[in-house]
């Protein structure tokens, strides 16, 4: 398998198959309230697109491009140690909805596809939705078990908490 493959075969599920979950997979399925208005959406969609939320989560992030778009490559370190290598899959910019996700590639400890999508609702609200489906693929994430599902969750939990900061919106 060479560095270009994804280690799963479902890619853009994420999108073409909103709330379900391929065979053997996890579902991950996390939605924040940010805030109201167009500001907040402006401003929560411009971080998503541009790797802020994630930096201001505290992971590293070495990307090929400083916006999402498809086939960019992002290599996302946690703790300094794991290096979780990934490409954009999907991204959506509409007036409304604005987000993307990214697949794994070899060397990453999951197998699967996590999306991050902001989106204002009619009555104007502002959500972060962090959406995934995935299953451990190196040893020590095997190993982990429950435990790497709780910091996965804990994980989109607190991008919901971060954006909404770095959009100005709503305090927690």
């Amino acid at each position: 398998m060479s560095e270009q493959d994804f280690t799963y075969t479902d890619v853009g599920a994420t999108r073409d198959l909103p709330g379900q979950c391929p065979a053997g997979f996890r579902p991950l399925h996390v939605r924040t309230r940010l805030g109201e208005g167009h500001e907040v959406f402006r401003r929560a969609a411009e971080a998503v697109m541009t790797w802020e939320m994630h930096r201001a989560l505290g992971v590293g992030i070495d990307a090929s491009a400083d916006r999402a778009a498809p086939a960019v490559d992002v290599t996302v370190t946690l703790a300094g140690l794991i290096k979780a290598p990934c490409r954009v899959v999907w991204t959506v910019d509409e007036h409304r909805r604005a987000g993307w996700a990214y697949g794994t590639l070899p060397g990453h400890p999951e197998c699967g596809e996590e999306s991050f999508v902001v989106d204002r609702t009619g009555d104007g609200t502002v959500w972060l939705t962090v959406s995934a489906f995935s299953k451990a693929a190196k040893w020590y994430a095997k190993a982990a078990g429950p435990a790497a599902r709780g910091l996965q969750q804990a994980y989109a939990r607190r991008c919901g908490l971060v954006l909404r900061g770095l959009s100005g919106g709503e305090e927690s």
